[in-house]
């Protein structure tokens, strides 16, 4: 079966976010003066062939440990859709 797996890959809240603050600047220069702040991440979709949920977790968690996500500055969330 294929399952579809979202990944969302954002920096940790503890650490500064440039594109973020560019993003946020940005915005207030086009006058949108409510948006309290901006966290930029990846969002990405994996088509995993598996026998079930729970392998394609597995194989979704494997691929985000070691490629998707630097697990120094970034953290990550799966969702099988």
């Amino acid at each position: 079966m294929i399952y579809t797996v979202q990944v969302k890959v954002m920096p940790l809240k503890d650490l500064l976010d440039p594109q973020g603050k560019a993003v946020m600047g940005g915005l207030q220069n086009l006058g949108i003066k409510n948006v309290a702040d901006v966290r930029i991440g990846k969002h990405i979709d994996l088509q995993i062939e598996a026998g079930s949920k729970e392998e394609a977790l597995t194989a979704a968690e494997e691929a985000a440990k070691k490629l998707l996500a630097n697990p120094v500055m970034e953290y990550y969330e799966l969702t099988v859709i």
